[in-house]
């Protein structure tokens, strides 16, 4: 069955996002691990704008996969045009930048759609130099910050994107110190579900809050196995099986997580 929002395009049309490369720093830990499905359209992508400030998100497209992978690319290109011109500049204010970004984001969003197409999208900007992130969550599964002992939740700060052509997203500030770590979780993994139990918010956040991780890698490796795991629990009716011809009422979703995990003190300005 068609969604509302889903539309037919030529499939010789159809692009794929360029392969997200992890950014390199002696002073940052980056990662990212994805399990994909046959639907869904998770996608996230780094970018460098200087020597301390990194763009960062993680975005689920709603609809077929590949028409989600197409809107996907557009995003990639958007975000890789924008961003530098919104924030090279040392003097630049970074909350406005990442607010005229996601306006941006969720334009291109519904011009390539053609239309409505719910999106939920987590965009930051890493201000090393300052030790904040600043951050708009639309429509995303909450955030973790992970350091001093302590784990901050991000929650959403808006609607998705792809759903009103002219919304605009305020983007919020929290503090990313040196030690501490960004995490994203996608939807997928959020909703991995054994029998009518989901993976679920609490578990990530207690995950994060009770282990000790020695990199970006590690979280991401752990989270993931995690959620994996989860899923393959049989419920109390039993084991879960596929049968070939027959869909299951539900079907999985990509699960991705992204850490960026800083590992040594930036001199903040004077």
């Amino acid at each position: 069955m068609r969604l509302f929002f889903e539309r037919e395009a030529p499939k010789s049309n159809l692009r794929t996002p360029r392969p997200s490369v992890l950014p390199d720093r002696a002073d940052l830990s980056v990662s990212a691990r994805y399990k994909g499905s046959r639907i869904g359209g998770d996608y996230y992508d780094f970018l460098p704008i200087s020597d301390t400030r990194m763009v960062f998100l993680l975005s689920d497209v709603a609809g077929k996969r590949d028409q989600a992978l197409h809107i996907a690319a557009a995003v990639q290109d958007t975000m890789h045009e924008r961003a530098p011109e919104l924030l090279s500049d040392p003097d630049a204010n970074v909350s406005d930048g990442i607010t005229a970004l996601v306006l941006d984001l969720n334009r291109i969003v519904m011009q390539v759609a053609g239309g409505v197409r719910p999106a939920p999208t987590f965009v930051a900007c890493l201000d090393e130099q300052f030790g904040l992130i600043h951050y708009v969550s639309a429509g995303h599964p909450p955030a973790f910050i992970k350091g001093n002992g302590e784990v901050t939740q991000l929650d959403p700060t808006g609607l998705p994107l792809g759903l009103f052509s002219h919304a605009t997203h305020d983007a919020q500030v929290s503090v990313a110190q040196p030690g501490s770590s960004i995490v994203l979780v996608s939807k997928g993994l959020i909703e991995v579900s054994a029998g009518r139990h989901e993976f679920g918010v609490d578990r990530v956040r207690q995950t994060l809050q009770e282990q000790t991780f020695t990199s970006a890698q590690d979280i991401c490796h752990d989270l993931l196995d995690r959620a994996v795991k989860y899923s393959e629990q049989p419920s109390r009716f039993g084991p879960q099986f596929s049968i070939a011809g027959f869909r299951s009422s539900h079907e999985p979703n990509d699960l991705t997580v992204v850490c960026l995990m800083r590992t040594a003190k930036v001199a903040a300005a004077a």
